[in-house]
């Protein structure tokens, strides 16, 4: 609850900045060459950055409280152990005088050390200036192998979790080091080669801002936490990141926009031979039940990979009910509901190797509903489901078993030995549709129809999926008692389709096998061959 404020001496505040303390002596050199006038002769300029003598830097331990370090521009380095009581000078020997203290990064893995980024870019000196001491600044160690002799450095931070995973900005781009700072390597990926000004972490996620080119992110730090794990590995599966249950979507391509993180598991794997081998990734519940299964052989849960490294988003949604081909309902859903926060695990399974890893689904910190009531949203959408995909399958079927009685009719429908059958099939076909156009509005041909045509009962039904998904909350009462009607209702035509498919159709396929239909064939052909003979033609 503190807040700290820097001139050249370091102040805090515990009331939000109502009153202010002095908690040190000058920090700075206190040059008085450095603190005249500046400007002129006519007009002078002076905005308060011409100075120097000032403390440009200051951070207090994550670890030790009331540890405080600060880096002023006119090149001291300073720490006091005791909130501000006692200071001592801490300045590295061997660095330049006149150095820049831009960053002061005390670490968050080991109470004595601390990292200090310089520049003396401003008196034309653009070496990289990074120090470590890792005894409360008794020595310093100059951190920069691998940064290019004219990248002057801004900024350095220190990974969240991971020690010696560093982070470090310079005028033209990004460093990382897995070391502690003994190698840094360029860490630009897409990122324009910009200056970086400042860096921060949260959640594991990496902003940087630039000079420049707005700010940028990494989203997802916990890949490079294994790269350890996974070097040497041909195939290998990153634990993913924990994931909030949350709504939204990824949007990209904007000039005035950001991009937003993708919404779901961000699952990294990296696989060596994809061409040969079968490649797929499951997502389970705790209990081990299969939610989804994504292969790179599934036509319908296509799982897109390439050789090397690779990155598939998972929506924590499983298989929804039944949408046939050209299926309009309007303001209705299909899709299987969000997961509930828990614990869950990934598979990826290359070949015959299997590899897994677990992670957390987490609630929206934004919420307005309890782990009960995302149960219940759950729950409730995925009944809907059951039930409208049954009822969208038998439709399937209902519309398989018309094409075949069509085709009966067609090819038999002149055959009076079998007259009795075909009336049968016509009769069987206007069952079957009637029960269809219960359940569906077969008139829709166009996503404005169903204002025309009354909404039947898999739409209304589809329409709770939809109205109950949009946001985290459960059913209501009343979504219940409507949900509880409909479904009633289509088990009423779901009852008579099964009487139809077990009695009528059972029946009428006991009747072809009995003969009558070798008989019509029989006439048929009787037919055909009287026909060829008359026109002088082949007996086919």
């Amino acid at each position: 609850k503190k807040l700290y404020a820097a001139s050249n001496h370091l102040h805090v505040s515990t009331d939000e900045g109502a009153s202010w303390q002095l908690i040190s002596p000058d920090l700075t050199r206190n040059d008085p060459s450095k603190l005249g006038s500046s400007g002129g002769p006519i007009t002078q300029d002076n905005t308060s950055v011409e100075y120097y003598c000032t403390i440009f830097a200051a951070a207090e331990s994550p670890l030790v409280e009331g540890l405080l370090y600060t880096g002023s521009d006119d090149g001291l380095a300073h720490i006091s152990q005791d909130g501000g009581k006692s200071w001592e000078n801490i300045t590295p020997k061997d660095w330049p005088e006149w150095m820049m203290v831009n960053s002061v990064e005390p670490s968050r893995h080991e109470p004595g050390t601390c990292y200090i980024a310089g520049t003396r870019y401003k008196l034309g000196d653009y070496t990289p200036y990074l120090y470590k001491t890792s005894d409360y600044g008794k020595t310093w160690q100059r951190i920069t192998k691998g940064i290019e002799s004219e990248h002057f450095t801004r900024v350095l931070r220190e990974d969240l979790t991971q020690r010696g995973l560093l982070y470090a900005g310079t005028e033209a781009g990004m460093y990382v080091s897995f070391d502690d700072g003994d190698q840094w390597q360029k860490f630009q990926l897409n990122l324009p080669e910009v200056p970086i000004t400042d860096l921060t972490l949260k959640n594991n996620d990496l902003i940087v801002a630039t000079q420049g080119r707005s700010l940028w992110m990494i989203d997802d730090l916990s890949v490079l936490h294994q790269l350890r794990e996974a070097k040497g590995n041909e195939n290998f599966l990153f634990k993913p990141k924990d994931t909030y249950r949350m709504g939204g979507r990824s949007r990209a391509g904007s000039l005035t926009q950001g991009t937003n993180h993708p919404n779901g598991v961000m699952v990294y794997y990296s696989v060596a031979d994809p061409e040969n081998s079968e490649v797929s990734i499951s997502f389970l519940t705790s209990n081990n039940d299969t939610i989804k299964r994504f292969s790179n052989k599934d036509k319908k849960n296509k799982l897109e990979v390439k050789k090397g490294n690779n990155l598939m988003v998972w929506d924590l949604q499983g298989d929804g009910a039944e949408r046939l081909d050209g299926m309009i309902l309007w303001w209705a859903s299909t899709e299987a509901p969000k997961v509930v926060p828990g614990n869950y695990s990934v598979v990826l399974q290359v070949g015959d190797q299997v590899m897994r890893r677990q992670f957390s689904v987490l609630a929206d910190p934004n919420s307005e509903t309890d782990q009960s009531g995302m149960q219940r949203q759950f729950e409730f959408i995925t009944s809907v489901n059951s039930t409208v995909d049954k009822a969208h399958k038998s439709i399937k079927k209902i519309r398989d078993i018309n094409t075949q009685l069509e085709a009966f009719k067609t090819r038999y429908g002149e055959a009076t030995e079998v007259a009795a059958l075909v009336e049968e099939a016509t009769d069987l076909s206007k069952a079957l549709t009637a029960i269809e156009e219960a359940l569906y509005q077969t008139k829709n041909r166009s996503g404005q129809d169903p204002l025309n045509f009354p909404i039947k009962l898999t739409n209304k039904l589809a329409h709770l999926n939809a109205l109950v998904g949009m946001d985290d909350f459960p059913p209501t009462q009343q979504d219940v008692a409507v949900k509880n009607e409909l479904t009633q209702a289509i088990e009423k035509e779901l009852t008579k389709f099964d009487a139809l498919i077990s009695d009528e159709i059972k029946a009428f396929n006991n009747t072809i096998d009995n003969g009558s239909l070798e008989q019509a064939q029989l006439a048929i052909a009787g037919v055909q061959a009287k026909f060829n003979q008359n026109n002088n033609e082949p007996n086919l």
